[in-house]
């Protein structure tokens, strides 16, 4: 039996939510780092990011693209602020069939955060970089690899395609495409 673990760094971002403002810089950094080509456009519907309010208690939420479900309610997370719980859908970050938060808008195909990774890497991602209040913060650590790959977004985007189009349409689609090469 190995007794040794592998390990991988862990990317994450955290969030005070007693510092933001709701300013939305995060947004619009993260549309513009996404555009075709990078920096060329800002439409805060490419983020992979997104600043929502609740009204009654004035407090802003950043939400991150989490990975895809097929189905609108596997998602769903519970969010304690000011010592009140939310199950609301608006504050899940996974990109489902029932709403478009996180899907890109040409497209359809869903979202997920890829803390900006890119060649040459960027020392952190750019939503932490532009917020002035610190309430997004970058942490790498060191922690147990999983059994399983996270899945990439190519794979996300042919699950999304598969479920909406079916996979017969997709083969038909590819095989075609692949005749004109």
């Amino acid at each position: 039996m190995n007794d040794k673990i592998e390990k991988k760094m862990v990317k994450t971002i955290k969030v005070d939510l007693n510092k933001c403002i709701g300013c939305r810089a995060c947004e619009v950094a993260c549309s513009a780092f996404h555009s075709t080509p990078k920096y060329s456009s800002i439409n805060p519907a490419r983020s992979r990011i997104r600043v929502l309010i609740d009204d009654l208690k004035d407090v802003y939420v950043p939400i991150r693209a989490g990975e895809y479900t097929p189905a609108e309610c596997s998602g769903r997370n519970t969010y304690t602020i000011n010592k009140k719980k939310y199950r609301e859908c608006s504050f899940c970050n996974a990109p489902c069939p029932s709403r478009a938060y996180f899907k890109e808008p040409d497209s359809g195909l869903p979202l997920k955060c890829d803390m900006c990774e890119s060649d040459p890497p960027l020392e952190e991602p750019l939503c932490v970089q532009v917020c002035r209040v610190d309430a997004l913060t970058y942490e790498e650590r060191e922690g147990a690899a999983a059994d399983e790959e996270v899945r990439d977004e190519m794979d996300i985007g042919l699950e999304a395609m598969v479920d909406k189009f079916g996979l017969d349409k997709i083969r038909d689609t590819v095989a075609r495409m692949a005749k004109k090469e």
